[in-house]
């Protein structure tokens, strides 16, 4: 009987120890300093699988239409590495401060990302702004 109890215990525990999803993020914002305006507005957010599970990013938004996301296709596999592309329309003249919502599988199911920097006018240097 306590050889029953025993491997009953042991299936409960493997069964709660369940494969999961985990995004890492090398960071969670992307700053684009100062640029001039139509310059090229693309950037990634890197990341990692960090879990014992498939990561299926299901949706990728922003906060705004200037801004447009782009999920990697299909799961990314336990340790591998991926990108979220950004595309930011340079232009729109003035500051950036912009989120990406990334929707997944992973234990964190919501993720947001943050875009900054400033679009510069035209004959504005990046090297010096005039005031």
């Amino acid at each position: 009987m306590k050889k029953l109890v025993l491997i009953a215990l042991i299936a409960l525990v493997s069964f709660s120890a369940q494969a999961q999803a985990k995004i890492s993020f090398k960071t969670d914002t992307i700053d684009y300093g100062e640029i001039a305006k139509g310059s090229d507005g693309v950037r990634v957010f890197e990341f990692t699988n960090t879990g014992n599970a498939p990561l299926i990013i299901s949706d990728v938004k922003s906060s705004c239409g200037c801004t447009v996301p782009k999920k990697p296709d299909g799961p990314i596999a336990p340790g591998e590495s991926s990108t979220i592309q950004v595309k930011y329309d340079t232009n729109r003249v003035g500051p950036i401060r912009k989120t990406v919502t990334v929707y997944s599988n992973a234990d964190e199911p919501i993720k947001a990302l943050k875009i900054k920097g400033e679009v510069l006018d035209e004959g504005k240097s990046v090297l010096e702004k005039t005031e």
